[in-house]
């Protein structure tokens, strides 16, 4: 079956129980998200492990050595077909299968289309009707009462990109209801985003340096999520690719600039900095949710634990 993400996005509950999702596009970030909420249904069910594996191949061959059930995420499509699919049916552990379009994946793509225990998503920039939709959900979950003109510019700010949408609009759960005008919103809107992703493309100097960028850039806790949600994307990068030619075709065209710092920073990885930064994220994520969001000083924290990762 295939399943729009805005469903998804609108309403959790309409990811359906499947063994197999294979979540493809051009979106990156909307991809992760999509793995990200997908996988969270399941560990709110039910005790299950997070195990990333290269390929499909990695399981074939541990099959049976485990015993309680996983939920496998996959980094790449390499040997996926009918076959290696069928081998596998028949284990108790969920599947999640992300890649980017291409042509190489089209076959499969239409079979996870058709098979009945599997869910095909699709992820590409958001449209208009799209932000109009997440908007709506957005304003009943959290009992805002905006004003037309202030609706209306959302709609024309809101970016294409899920990262950055998900991004403005915490930042006007920050406002007090009485702050949510017209100026404010277009003032907060327009920040220029890239100042606080400077301070990531500043990884690599010295920590005197970092800390100095961080506490000129990042002045208050909505600042330090969005750096946090930042440097949370590029980590998945390097994370979720198998090499270099991987990495690079998945940097975002939008980075071009930063294209040369990011495949250093990638060429200083290895698979025990690679789960490094996966324990990382992950009691980071904790942290956040525990808090409902970060301090300046867990912020900085964060972002230093990323550079020593990164460096030694």
């Amino acid at each position: 079956m295939k399943l729009s993400p805005i469903s998804i996005l609108l309403n959790n509950e309409t990811i359906p129980d499947k063994k197999f999702f294979f979540i493809s596009g051009t979106e990156t970030t909307l991809m992760e998200k999509m793995k990200s909420l997908i996988t969270n249904k399941y560990q709110q069910k039910e005790t299950v492990q997070i195990t990333r594996i290269d390929t499909i191949k990695n399981f074939l061959g541990d099959i049976g050595l485990f015993e309680n059930k996983k939920i496998f995420l996959v980094r790449n499509c390499k040997g996926l077909d009918e076959k290696s699919i069928n081998d596998i049916r028949g284990s108790n552990d969920i599947f999640i299968f992300v890649q980017e379009n291409s042509q190489s994946i089209k076959k499969i793509k239409n079979f996870f289309n058709k098979d009945e225990s599997s869910c095909l998503i699709e992820c590409y920039e958001l449209e208009r009707d799209s932000r109009i939709k997440i908007l709506n959900k957005f304003i009943a979950n959290n009992k805002l009462n905006i004003s037309k003109d202030v609706y209306w510019l959302l709609i024309e700010k809101l970016d294409s990109k899920y990262i950055f949408l998900e991004t403005s609009l915490n930042k006007i759960l920050d406002l007090e209801k009485k702050e949510i005008t017209p100026d404010n919103v277009k003032s907060l809107l327009t920040i220029d985003v890239a100042g606080k992703e400077k301070v990531f493309f500043n990884l690599l100097k010295n920590n005197k340096e970092v800390v100095e960028i961080y506490r000129n850039k990042i002045i208050n806790n909505s600042d330090v999520n969005d750096l946090y949600y930042h440097c949370k994307f590029m980590c998945q990068l390097i994370i979720d690719s198998n090499d270099l030619i991987e990495y690079q075709k998945k940097i975002p065209v939008y980075l071009f600039k930063e294209k040369n710092f990011l495949i250093e920073v990638y060429k200083k990885y290895n698979s025990n900095k690679k789960k490094m930064l996966i324990r990382l994220l992950s009691s980071t994520e904790r942290l956040l949710r525990k808090e409902s969001g970060l301090s300046l000083v867990s912020g900085l924290r964060f972002l230093l634990s990323i550079k020593k990762i990164t460096v030694s």
